[in-house]
């Protein structure tokens, strides 16, 4: 299969996986454009991308919107289905926390021969990409950050029910505020020409999880405790690449969640029609921006750029004498923060 061009339009298959980590068995998928290569041309390290799932979600969901990631960008694409998702084995009930989680995936990195990738998160997949970029930063080529939940905002819920709910019933009234959220959220889902491809994409994985739902309460107990923003401080003083992008109709990790995201780290905001899920009814949207918006046209050039520095930093560890190889480590950090930092808020209709 040749390598694949910028812009070329063939299907691209993401092929299905098992992987064992510590006795527990780990689903995954892999873009089947193996011969895919990097910016330097033919023969060169891909792109590696790894498309992190939300909260009783699972890496099925989203192999339309890796199929086109990897078909317009030429990039490979790994789409996990984290511990207790989607027919992964979940974690011992003592070790249900984001860096063991993160883990999952530096392991499948491993498996496939991924030294460093762009991390996409969706929701709880934005917060695992924060984790896994603070304890990783020399594997992380930078961050699309979609409607996360790295951040606490989201769980201060606000409005009508948790009016009513808040003075009987304290306790429940958030978590009963943020249920009804993704009740009216599930509309978003059913859009678009595609209805019927969009429910067979989605309803594997869902009925995977419907039917081991106990083993994701340990995960949701997980992300209500989760603070992340020093994690996300540090990255962003590392000069991480990160990209922003959230629904602007998202009931479930609400705009007010985005504009805590986009105080902590100086990054504007990419706003595109939607609700907390836009990217699986609309699986071209995010190729879409990284390809014809100016914000993700910017951030793509800041993933070549460290790319380059990584790869330029691991060459000369390579070539220094041993007495000198830890003064030459690849990991480049405290570099000045990316162009995209200082972007001006956009928005965007998607192509359907």
């Amino acid at each position: 299969m040749p390598g694949f061009a910028l812009g070329a339009r063939r299907p691209v298959r993401m092929i299905p996986h098992k992987h064992v980590v510590d006795g527990r068995r780990v689903r995954y998928a892999v873009s089947e454009n193996a011969r895919a290569h990097g910016p330097e041309g033919p023969g060169s390290e891909p792109i590696w991308a790894v498309n992190l799932h939300g909260y009783f979600a699972g890496g099925g969901m989203y192999w339309r919107e890796s199929s086109n990631l990897a078909e317009a960008l030429g990039w490979r694409v790994l789409n996990p289905s984290l511990p207790g998702f989607a027919g992964s084995d979940p974690l011992p009930w003592e070790r249900v926390n984001i860096a063991e989680i993160a883990d999952v995936v530096v392991h499948l990195l491993d498996k496939v021969g991924a030294e460093r990738a762009v991390l996409l998160g969706h929701s709880m997949g934005g917060a695992v990409a924060v984790q896994f970029a603070d304890s990783h930063p020399e594997r992380v080529l930078g961050i699309v950050y979609r409607d996360g939940a790295a951040t606490p905002g989201w769980k201060h819920r606000r409005g009508l029910i948790v009016s009513l709910l808040a003075p009987v019933l304290p306790d429940m009234a958030g978590v009963a505020d943020l249920l009804v959220a993704a009740i009216l959220d599930t509309p978003d889902l059913l859009v678009g020409r595609r209805l019927a491809s969009t429910v067979r994409g989605l309803w594997p994985d869902a009925r995977r999880n419907l039917r081991s739902m106990g083993r994701t309460l340990p995960v949701g107990s997980m992300l209500m405790a989760m603070d992340l923003r020093a994690e996300v401080e540090r990255i962003v003083g590392r000069g991480i690449p990160i990209l922003p992008v959230w629904g602007c109709f998202d009931r479930i990790v609400s705009p007010d969640t985005a504009r805590e995201f986009a105080d902590l780290t100086g990054i504007d905001v990419v706003w595109v029609p939607g609700g907390h899920s836009w990217m699986l009814p609309r699986p071209q949207g995010q190729a879409d921006i990284l390809r014809h918006l100016r914000r993700g046209r910017e951030f793509v050039a800041d993933v070549v750029e460290r790319r380059a520095q990584l790869l330029e930093a691991e060459s000369a560890a390579a070539r220094a004498p041993a007495t000198g190889a830890a003064a030459a480590s690849p990991v480049v950090g405290g570099a000045t923060p990316p162009a995209v930092g200082g972007a001006t808020a956009s928005s965007i209709r998607l192509v359907r």
